[in-house]
Parts: C-alpha cells; sequence; structure tokens
C-alpha cells in the first residue's frame, strides 16, 4: 500500500488528502505544525472579533480523519531527504513516504525593515498569529495601531483592531487604496468606506523604520518622509511568501515557490507541491505564477489526487475569480479588470445615480472589461451586489459581448428577495456612455 504524505493541512492539503481516499486505498498522512486539525483560514477574524469560536471554524468533527482513514500527525518538518524518500522533523523523529506532496502555505512578507522583530510587530496569516494578537491586544494596553500595508489582509486586521477600540492608520505605498490590483474608482469608493469606519489611511506613504521602548516593544513608526506616528502595535499586511525555507538543502527546485509544471509536479520524481507554496514554471496566461487564492488551493488538490490515483491531470484553474469584505462592503471578481486600462479593451463603470443620497447606495458599483473591437466580455468587478458564480462563469466561458451581460444581468443576480435591484439603472447608464450604445447579439 503506497503511502502518500502532505505537509500542510490548508485547504489544499485536506482537499488533497479527501479526494485521494475517495479515489483509493493509499495510506494518508497529513502533517501539520500549525494545528492539529484543519480549519477555516479565512474565519480567523471572526474568532478575534467574538463572532464565532474555535471549534466553529474547523469544518469537520474530530472523528472525521479516523472514519476516513487520514492520519493526522503535529509536527514540524526541518528537512527532505528526497534520495531516501525521508522527512526529518525538528523532534528526531523520521518517517517514510511513497509521495509527497507538498501543501505548506505561505507566510507574512517581511523587508527587513529597522524594529520589526520588536514585541508588538506581527502578521496575520496563522493561527499562532491570532493567538499572538489576541496576547498582544489582551495583555498589553493598546491604544494605537499602525498597520503596514493595505490590501485584503490589511483590511481584515483593521477591523478586528476596530473592533476593540483601537484606533488605526495604515500605510499604504500606492497612490490609492489597493491601487495595484483595483481601478481607480473602485480604489477611491473603497477607501472612503473603510475611513468612514474610522481608519486612517495614508496613501503613498512607506514605512521607513520602527522604533520602540525601553521594555522593547513598538512605541513609533517613522514613514520614509520622516513622520512619526506613536503606536503600540504594528500589524505587517505587505502581502505573504510561499513557506519553503525547510526545502533549502532537498534538492527540490524552487524560485519564489516549490516550481511545478502544469501536473503539479516537481524536479523529482512523487513530490508535488500545490496551494500557496506552488509556483508555475510557466505562469498560466494572465494569472501569477504563484497564487496564494483559498479555491485556486482547492482546485489544485483536486487535480493532484486524480494524479496520485493513477489517473493524470494538468491543472486547469478556470476563469479566475474572488471575493472579499472590506468591512461592510461585499466584493466579486470574475474574469479581469485591470488596473490600468490595456490596449484594445474598454471599460462602463457605474455606481448608484443617488449614491450620495443613500448610505446603503455608497457601497455599491459594478466594473465590466471588454473588448474595444469585438466587445468580448473580459470581466466584471462588482461591490454590494451579490452574483452568481455559475452563471458569470459560463458567460466569461462562452465568450458571451458586454452587451448580452448588460442585458441579462438580472439573471446573475445573488441578492436576497425585497433587496434594492440595479439592473434598469446599470442598463440606462451603460446604453448613455459614449462609444457603449446598442446591446448586440451574445
Amino acid at each position: 500500500m503506497e503511502h502518500i504524505v502532505i505537509i500542510g493541512n490548508g485547504i489544499s492539503g485536506i482537499t488533497a488528502a479527501r479526494y485521494i481516499r475517495k479515489l483509493s486505498k493509499h495510506k494518508i498522512t497529513v502533517i501539520s505544525a500549525e494545528t492539529d486539525y484543519f480549519f477555516s483560514r479565512t474565519a480567523l477574524m471572526y474568532v478575534y472579533m467574538g463572532h464565532m469560536r474555535w471549534r466553529d471554524i474547523e469544518p469537520y468533527e474530530n472523528w472525521f480523519w479516523k472514519k476516513n482513514r487520514i492520519d493526522l500527525k503535529k509536527g514540524f518538518v526541518n528537512k527532505v531527504d528526497t534520495d531516501k524518500k525521508t522527512l526529518h522533523f525538528d523532534s528526531d523523529e523520521k518517517i517514510k513516504y511513497d509521495k509527497l506532496i507538498l501543501a505548506t502555505g505561505a507566510r507574512t512578507n517581511y523587508f527587513d525593515w529597522k524594529g520589526q522583530d520588536l514585541k508588538g510587530v506581527q502578521g496575520l496569516v496563522s493561527k499562532q498569529d491570532l493567538e499572538l494578537l489576541e496576547e498582544n491586544t489582551r495583555n498589553h494596553p493598546v491604544r494605537k495601531a499602525v498597520i503596514v500595508g493595505g490590501g485584503l489582509i490589511g483590511v481584515e486586521l483593521a477591523e478586528m483592531l476596530r473592533t476593540r477600540n483601537i484606533e488605526v492608520t495604515m500605510l499604504v505605498r500606492e497612490f490609492a487604496f489597493w491601487g495595484n490590483v483595483l481601478p481607480k474608482q473602485e480604489a477611491d469608493m473603497l477607501a472612503r468606506h473603510i475611513r468612514s469606519h474610522g481608519v486612517e489611511i495614508l496613501l503613498e506613504t512607506e514605512l521607513e523604520e520602527i522604533l520602540g521602548g525601553k521594555n522593547g516593544r513598538a512605541k513609533v513608526v517613522k514613514t520614509k518622509a520622516g513622520k512619526e506616528i506613536e503606536c503600540q502595535l504594528v500589524g505587517i499586511s505587505t502581502g505573504v511568501n510561499p513557506n519553503i525555507a525547510f526545502l533549502k538543502n532537498s534538492k527540490i527546485e524552487t524560485d519564489k515557490g516549490v516550481l511545478v509544471n502544469r501536473k503539479l509536479e516537481t524536479n523529482i520524481p512523487c513530490v508535488f507541491a500545490i496551494g500557496d507554496c506552488a509556483q508555475q514554471r510557466t505562469p498560466i496566461e494572465n494569472r501569477n505564477a504563484v497564487e496564494s487564492v483559498w479555491y485556486t488551493g482547492r482546485t489544485m488538490g483536486e487535480t493532484l489526487a486524480q494524479t496520485i490515483c493513477g489517473n493524470p491531470t494538468e491543472y486547469k484553474p478556470g476563469n479566475w475569480f474572488n471575493s472579499a469584505k472590506f468591512f461592510d462592503i461585499e466584493y466579486q471578481t470574475y474574469g479581469h479588470v485591470w488596473s490600468e486600462a490595456k490596449t484594445g479593451e474598454d471599460n462602463f463603470y457605474w455606481e448608484p445615480a443617488c449614491r450620495q443620497g443613500r448610505a446603503e447606495d455608497q457601497k455599491k458599483a459594478v466594473h465590466l472589461n471588454f473588448e474595444t473591437e469585438t466587445r468580448k466580455f473580459l470581466g466584471i468587478n462588482t461591490f454590494g451586489i451579490r452574483m452568481r458564480h455559475e452563471v458569470l462563469d459560463r458567460w466569461l466561458t462562452e465568450g458571451k459581448t458586454v452587451d448580452f451581460v448588460v442585458e441579462n444581468l438580472a439573471e446573475a443576480n445573488f441578492d436576497p428577495e425585497f433587496y434594492r435591484r440595479f439592473e434598469k439603472e446599470i442598463k440606462n447608464s451603460f446604453k448613455l456612455e459614449p462609444n457603449l450604445t446598442g446591446f448586440g447579439n451574445p
């Protein structure tokens, strides 16, 4: 019986384990140094905010693993011997494998700032980070916090801290909030909304160093422009990078992440990588070589299970999509809406005409991207309006025109009954835009 060992119990590793079990009788061992059981990483913030308990974010009951013959092992692997197919733990224990799956996730990006090792400076990726945040804010007086970087983790951290009445200042190096991802209209709208929740956002501002007090804890953040900001907590949300340091002398080829081909195979036979730690040797068109996204990790896990169980399968992530919350604005993206328009493409942006009059309407927007000549639908961003994934994914796959999408937008709406609907207003606005007149055939 083959022994499949998976390092990492996040969404990618656990999905691989579940699907391998469905397809085979292989012996499966999942190793994690973080937690005993798989948990929903995107729900960490709700534990801190008191909305959920820790056990509420564990999707499976503890008996699930034994029933499905998936062995769980708590421990830290510090060496991989690919010649002897052996894993070495920091406890001097060893374990053999026949096939190895690396699903070790990612960790917070640090950029060698002076003072980044002070107490009270931390990221927010792991359970240990959550526990540290609790210790940093419950056991020490924190009135003011500085978050370095914006993006999804930065906003989550800001929302968490505001629930405890901690003043928050965000340092964002771009000219607009999340300006490397979002077009300026959405970036400006989000900045307004986040500021309305009592968060100060300093754009085009970069961290120079963190100064500490006599107690060894963060006391002041100094920007490159020389501005000093008092704080007792510094949150680092400058992105993440693959967690692969333990592979340094393993013969497994790495770059930013573990290098893999389309079948998620590394350069070493019987060794694979999936999730946030995997890097495509040849990036898929219009996608990053490393994608730290929940659904791509899940898709990789499903795909690799097929290969492990005798059905070699290439990783095909399909149309890009993602979703998140910025305080109480729900955000979804399907396909591609670039931060800056590309040659040969055009876009249509909509906000409610009465946005200034209704607080709820200030949280809504739709942005469509399409080919100028063919009018082929390329992507959509939505804020405050829930959309049906299966509908938009199908339209992207079928190559529908932007005209068809606008005409049939109600079909994609997933908002609950009695929610205010905006399809008619969007359609009318679309018709009035220069060069966007009329509705073509699908």
